[in-house]
């Protein structure tokens, strides 16, 4: 037995060596890159690509997933060779929002913590932060409008997405004792975890906060309180989880958009994003789908908001299958422009890969 753990661990050794120079060569390569582009290396599409493309070829036995986040970080050291991507995200540190910052473009980021998703499109529309990470929807609690109202206000595109699943802990401060009196957490995630609050902690008052971090971090400061937040909250803020996986639904997803000055190019599966409304006659919204079905263009996304310029006025945001560029959905976006009251692309991007 000795002998073939030598043997493996001797193999092992070797092939670290030899990824280690490979790593190291693709670095080169990036570098390359960087001069050549005058350091804009980073291109969503791209990356993408690469990571579809490693998830393809891999042969096992380990899981596709695993080995694309391998790549992630292995990119996302290459890029910040040269200088680190800035990432602003809703904040404090520990929240879901910081946790899908670093999914999409991996620990060398450097990720920059906002009081709230205004302030998140505020930095990256003054070049504070090279991107912007921001909620958008929950698979149980719904959209989220604050970030819709401000898709409609920026000059700013959407270049990516996250899904990431969503784990919600009731965490206290360590060592407290005795009743709880309130329960901190954010809006969406007191939504998400409604039946299992009802059943346990009925009769406790909810205060909805400004994110789960900041209920982490109330809750660390108050004995009397719990919080309802992620892991790597309860892991910043030195809390003791009560319960795991207390949300409602074990499918509980949220959706995240990546925002920036530019949207991507195509990379082979792509989405895009827009607003539009319909002007005030008969017929009018069944007008704006129609150059969708026409042209075989696939709607994966239909939300209404009110549009805040009239009574009972309201804007549609559409997500649809294809990049803008694509032919048929080019013709369906063009027909829109002569057909909708307002139309808006808020961006083209690839699929979420991880």
């Amino acid at each position: 037995m000795d002998k073939e753990l030598s043997q493996h661990r001797a193999s092992i050794d070797a092939i670290d060596g030899e990824m280690l120079k490979l790593v190291n060569q693709r670095a080169e390569h990036a570098k390359a890159i960087g001069v050549l582009k005058d350091g804009a290396v980073y291109r969503p599409e791209r990356e993408a690509q690469v990571l579809r493309r490693i998830k393809e070829e891999n042969p096992g036995p380990l899981a596709d997933e695993t080995v694309a986040r391998l790549f992630r970080e292995i990119m996302s050291a290459c890029l910040a060779l040269e200088q680190p991507l800035s990432v602003s995200f809703l904040g404090p540190q520990g929240t879901f929002t910081q946790a899908a910052a670093i999914k999409h473009f991996g620990h060398a980021a450097l990720t920059r913590p906002c009081a709230s998703i205004d302030e998140v499109f505020r930095e990256v529309e003054a070049g504070l932060a090279d991107y912007g990470v921001v909620p958008v929807e929950n698979s149980t609690g719904g959209a989220v409008g604050t970030t819709l109202d401000l898709l409609l206000q920026t000059p700013l595109q959407v270049c990516g997405e996250v899904d990431l699943r969503v784990h919600q802990f009731l965490l206290r401060k360590a060592g407290a004792t005795g009743k709880a009196e309130k329960i901190y957490s954010h809006a969406q995630s007191l939504a998400q975890c409604h039946e299992w609050l009802n059943q346990n902690l009925s009769g406790v008052e909810r205060v909805a906060v400004v994110s789960n971090a900041e209920a982490a971090r109330l809750a660390a400061e108050d004995g009397a309180a719990v919080a309802i937040a992620g892991e790597a909250a309860a892991e910043h803020y030195g809390l003791e989880k009560l319960a795991e996986n207390i949300e409602d639904k074990p499918d509980n997803t949220t959706r995240f958009l990546v925002i920036g000055q530019h949207d991507a190019a195509l990379s082979g599966r792509d989405k895009t994003s827009l607003a539009m409304s319909a002007r005030n006659r008969p017929g009018a919204v069944y007008e704006l789908l129609t150059p969708l079905a026409r042209h075989e263009v696939s709607m994966t996304k239909l939300e209404s908001r009110p549009s805040h310029s009239g009574l009972w006025e309201y804007v549609f945001y559409v997500d649809v299958e294809g990049h803008r560029q694509d032919v048929k959905v080019a013709q369906a976006l063009a027909e829109l422009a002569d057909k909708a009251a307002f139309l808006k692309i808020l961006g083209s991007y690839p699929v979420a890969v991880l």
